[in-house]
């Protein structure tokens, strides 16, 4: 079998079991893609990977110093997901380990499906960073600001030509698991996204694909990171459509008959019972409240006690933070051991980690350049520390040796002169 219908056949593969969760059936087309793409996910197990990982593989493999319209070929893919596995298990206990290879070649072959349409085996450095940045773990803030410095200039303005490009791998991934009809690219999806203003910065940026509603074609991207932190919430209710006593996910009430509700999966599917018709309105919870703190919270509201929530979408410097020069921080040292330490051991003020997230020109997380400043300085302030610590203690070593010598002189001079005594015999072994 070749490389080509090896891909083809892997990718049929995951594509089979996905039909088999009967996802086709959901009445709504945002939900429906979040869920296949949430099997994806789940399935690859980059469910368990955070956007750091991810960025932190993409520079490890040198893709920062790759133009966005490099090609990678199968082989450089399969190093590049290969090595955020290999980590991920290293990170994960004993128990949780992922299956490496299995997980890495189903990847690799639905990313070849979606970005590879004319069977070439190569994949754009772009599409590659597009795709994986947002099928993984992490905050929806934190991915966008990272696709920002991608396609952004360096007086921190978003260049249209990328933000098409970054729509039309975007919108790959719905394409992938056959959604194409309802989210794929046209022409229309920059323009429903932006108005006509000449400057957008990293904040119009979040505002516009983080409002709610959000643009059309991108409505389902919020719903796949809810799923994330929805999934798991226990709503200990009766689904009026299945009769299941209780049940886990999204939430569902009905806004006219009294207390009816439903789980996820009745909902989505259009499954009701009684006098309620999928025509009612009905109000998506992603928690659940007890009657009792359902009624203190209306009467704190009544009573206007209930602070007002802060907007949701957090804001940015406009202009890219500028790279710190940290040589003044810890000064280089001509000796090649500094205070026990290896040269190679010491963070120095060159760390990637420190000057950048994945290329060069990608202005550095606050929360991530925060930590590696303090460790820099812990680790400072430890070398410090253990050569005052030595000194301190050869001095208190002499002084303790000086009161002891001392002590004993006045004993045996005013106290026990029997210099055979247990208690002086113990004293002298001390000295």
């Amino acid at each position: 079998m070749s490389p080509t219908s090896k891909v083809q056949h892997h990718n049929k593969q995951i594509l089979t079991e996905m039909r088999t969760q009967n996802f086709d059936v959901i009445r709504f087309a945002t939900y429906r893609t979040a869920c296949k793409l949430r099997f994806i996910q789940k399935k690859t197990s980059l469910s368990v990977v955070d956007i750091w990982n991810i960025i932190e593989a993409f520079r490890e493999n040198g893709l920062n110093t790759l133009e966005p319209e490099s090609e990678l070929n199968s082989s450089r893919v399969e190093s590049v997901l290969n090595s955020i596995y290999v980590h991920l298990n290293k990170r994960l206990p004993l128990s949780q380990q992922v299956d490496s290879h299995q997980c890495v070649q189903m990847l690799l072959n639905w990313l070849v499906g979606a970005f590879d349409s004319v069977g070439r085996g190569k994949i754009k450095v772009f599409s590659l960073k597009v795709a994986l940045s947002h099928m993984c773990a992490g905050k929806l803030v934190d991915k966008l600001r990272y696709v920002f410095t991608q396609i952004s200039d360096s007086s921190g303005c978003l260049i249209r030509s990328r933000f098409i490009d970054y729509l039309k791998d975007l919108l790959a991934l719905p394409t992938a698991v056959f959604e194409g009809p309802s989210f794929g690219y046209n022409d229309t999806a920059c323009r429903s996204c932006f108005d006509n203003r000449t400057q957008i910065n990293v904040n119009d940026f979040l505002n516009a694909l983080m409002a709610d509603p959000g643009p059309q074609c991108l409505m389902w991207l919020p719903i796949l990171n809810k799923m994330a932190h929805v999934e798991n919430v226990f709503h200990p209710v009766q689904c009026e459509g299945c009769h299941r006593e209780s049940f886990m996910g999204f939430r569902y009430k009905c806004q006219r008959c009294y207390n009816y509700q439903l789980c996820q999966d009745c909902f989505w599917r259009g499954r009701t019972s009684g006098n309620h018709g999928n025509d009612h309105e009905m109000k998506e919870y992603t928690t659940y409240k007890s009657p009792a703190k359902q009624i203190g919270h209306a009467l704190k509201k009544s009573l206007k006690c209930v602070p007002k929530s802060n907007a949701h979408v957090p804001q940015f410097p406009n202009t890219p933070e500028k790279k710190l020069d940290l040589s003044y921080i810890i000064p280089p040292t001509p000796v090649p051991v500094r205070n026990g330490y290896h040269e190679s051991s010491i963070v120095t003020s060159q760390s990637p980690d420190v000057l950048s997230i994945d290329s060069g020109n990608s202005p550095q997380s606050p929360s991530k350049l925060t930590e590696s400043l303090n460790s820099m300085c812990i680790d400072d302030e430890h070398r410090l520390i253990a050569r005052y610590a030595a000194r301190l203690a050869a001095d208190t070593k002499d002084a303790v040796s000086t009161i002891m010598m001392l002590t004993f002189i006045s004993l045996t001079k005013f106290g026990s002169r029997d210099s055979n005594s247990t208690f002086n015999q113990d004293f002298i072994r001390h000295l």
